[in-house]
């Protein structure tokens, strides 16, 4: 008995990302076919322009807040008002805000003298802004000149649209933990927001850069102070509220990301956390038919959550079969042997599909494939430690705690030029 269930460990650690490799390379494949290939890199002609509000929350973000900002003022659409929450600084964040007023006198700064949180200072903000069309963006994040403009398109087209997620793009890649996040975002995080996006529901509205409709904020009850990722938690209040949540690959922002195994392991941690908070919080979808369109994001989560404990438990296995000569080496380990370069072949597939994509936002993508040949050994190792590291908090911590933030790893400051 114990010997099928690791075979069935086994099989299950190596097909589960096979077949989800081809069902993210098949669905980004038809959305691209179908709603990018023919897309003008300019947005169409708006037969409207509505008032932006362009949310910037900041705690210690001396380095970057200025470019951000900057990057929202030269952008193409100017019907903008720009507030950027400083959530009680204690670098020089203030006085750099300060100092752009002159240079931007319509730039509204709010300072919050406790560390409230992004989910307060988000709400907070929004009590004060005056647009239809709420636009959240990071503070160490540049702005696309048409960014706006595309996400203001999708609103006043259609009037069920709630939020509309962009395209993150990563611009500091001076070490390899982030050539390979580069290679990240493009062959998994766009894929799979493609593929979600053809199944009609999005797991997570990337916090870095999305836009909302203040309609549907106020309707979903605003950000939970509460979660640990409020980006995951606003999109299935939005979602549950039968907003239709957009993927658009045009709306594009050139973030930093962590260049240190801490930075990445503090950010993918809470991430996970984050998930596991919302599946919790959630668990009601399955009380009825209505909100049937959430359960596959739900079951995937799942189904990941437990192939990394699975994943794990193979491992451990292996290596105990190859410390005591027990004999489970092919069962307690997928990837050794062929099964081993089929998924090397699958994952370089899939990264070639995905910088065929998305080659059509960011050139010289092809000069990071080298480094992707590291994304299996390293990330899918590293992400299962995390997840289960993550399990007890996740899905265990009190839901009632008010949740602040620290400031994240933002890498190296060198930028790879493209802003």
């Amino acid at each position: 008995m114990i010997s099928k269930f690791v075979t069935f460990l086994g099989y299950y650690v190596f097909y589960y990302p096979v077949i989800m490799s081809f069902a993210w390379m098949i669905g980004a494949t038809f959305f691209f076919f179908r709603r990018e290939f023919r897309k003008s890199k300019t947005p169409p002609e708006l037969t409207a322009h509505p008032l932006v509000s362009v949310l910037i929350p900041a705690h210690n973000e001396a380095q970057d807040i200025a470019d951000s900002v900057r990057s929202v003022y030269s952008g193409r659409y100017k019907n903008i008002e720009v507030i950027v929450i400083n959530d009680a600084s204690t670098d020089s964040t203030g006085e750099i805000l300060e100092s752009l007023l002159p240079e931007y006198p319509s730039l509204k700064l709010l300072n919050l003298d406790k560390n409230m949180g992004k989910a307060n200072g988000l709400n907070l903000a929004l009590g004060v802004s005056k647009g239809e069309i709420i636009f959240t963006l990071d503070a160490d994040s540049m702005l696309d000149e048409y960014a706006i403009e595309w996400a203001v398109w999708h609103f006043i087209n259609f009037p069920r649209v709630g939020a509309v997620t962009g395209n993150p793009r990563v611009r500091n890649r001076s070490t390899l933990l982030s050539r390979i996040q580069t290679a990240e975002y493009s062959s998994v995080i766009g894929l799979i927001k493609r593929t979600q996006r053809i199944m009609g529901r999005i797991m997570t509205v990337s916090g870095v850069v999305a836009a909302w409709r203040r309609s549907a904020l106020i309707d979903s009850g605003l950000w939970n102070n509460t979660v640990i990722t409020d980006d995951i938690e606003m999109t299935w209040k939005v979602e549950r509220r039968f907003w239709d949540v957009r993927y658009e690959p045009n709306m594009l922002c050139w973030m930093l990301v962590p260049e240190t195994l801490r930075g990445i392991w503090m950010q993918r941690k809470r991430w996970a956390r984050g998930g596991m908070e919302v599946i919790r919080k959630n668990v009601s979808i399955w009380k009825g038919w209505k909100e049937h369109s959430l359960w596959l994001l739900y079951i995937d989560y799942l189904l990941g959550v437990f192939w990394a404990l699975a994943f794990l438990v193979c491992v451990a296995l292996w290596l105990f079969s190859v410390a005591t000569g027990i004999g489970l080496e092919s069962i307690g380990n997928p990837f050794i042997g062929v099964n081993g370069a089929v998924v090397a072949s699958v994952c370089l597939l899939q990264f070639t599909v995905s910088l065929i994509i998305d080659s059509r936002y960011e050139k010289g993508l092809w000069r990071i494939l080298i480094w992707v040949v590291w994304y299996p050994v390293i990330y899918w190792a590293f992400n299962a430690v995390i997840t289960i590291a993550a399990i007890p908090a996740g899905f265990f911590r009190p839901l009632n705690r008010t949740a602040t933030w620290a400031s994240p790893d933002r890498g190296v400051r060198q930028s790879n030029g493209n802003s």
